[in-house]
């Protein structure tokens, strides 16, 4: 299946539910790029033992996949900080999200939101500077879905960064009208002190 080995696709076979993926997901170190940027395909990820956010939504995204659900993606977009991209997935009507991330925030949404822009709002409050606690997300994409794009990004040996640029590139909305810029008060202390709590760190040598 999509040119998976056997070993691979019994790892994928496990991941039977939203739940269980974000736990597969949250078992990884986060790819820190040490050695330079990286868009790596699910079969790198497996055997290089580690993922960033986008890698971790493939990943995500090609489990729900096997499992018969359609593999979305949704770009978080900002100004002045990193996007974040995360896996959709529905239940009863109800859109959730997995993330791979190394902060305590921008993480796991449970199946509560009745549309996709509830479910991107909720990430807005998360989502800010930590040295100035300026707000930074400004838009989200329309579900993207893998299916498009085929299945040779699934055991890909090069970088997908046509993957990226595609979803970077997608249409977009607005999480609020620009006029309301100006009354969008800065992250507080506590929040800014929460910001600064990450579970992997440069110097750890699995990152």
């Amino acid at each position: 299946m999509f040119g998976l080995s056997k070993s691979e696709l019994a790892v994928f076979k496990k991941l039977s539910t939203p739940i269980r993926v974000q736990g597969f997901l949250d078992r990884f170190p986060i790819n820190l790029e040490k050695r330079g940027e990286t868009y790596m395909s699910p079969r790198r990820v497996l055997r290089a033992g580690k993922m960033h956010c986008l890698e971790g939504a493939l990943v995500a995204a090609l489990a729900l996949w096997i499992h018969g659900q359609k593999p979305f993606l949704l770009d978080l977009k900002t100004k002045g900080d990193d996007d974040h991209v995360v896996t959709l997935y529905r239940k009863n009507g109800r859109w959730g999200a997995i993330s791979k991330t190394n902060h305590a925030t921008l993480r796991w949404r449970d199946p509560i939101y009745k549309t996709v822009r509830e479910l991107a709002v909720s990430y807005f409050h998360e989502y800010f500077v930590n040295k100035t606690g300026k707000k930074t997300l400004r838009s989200y994409s329309e579900p993207f879905n893998l299916r498009q794009l085929g299945t040779k990004w699934i055991t890909a040996e090069e970088e997908l960064f046509y993957i990226a640029e595609a979803i970077d590139n997608s249409p977009h909305l607005n999480i609020f009208p620009q006029k309301n810029a100006r009354f969008i008060r800065r992250a507080d202390h506590m929040e800014k002190k929460a910001g600064r709590l990450i579970e992997w760190n440069m110097s750890h040598p699995r990152t």
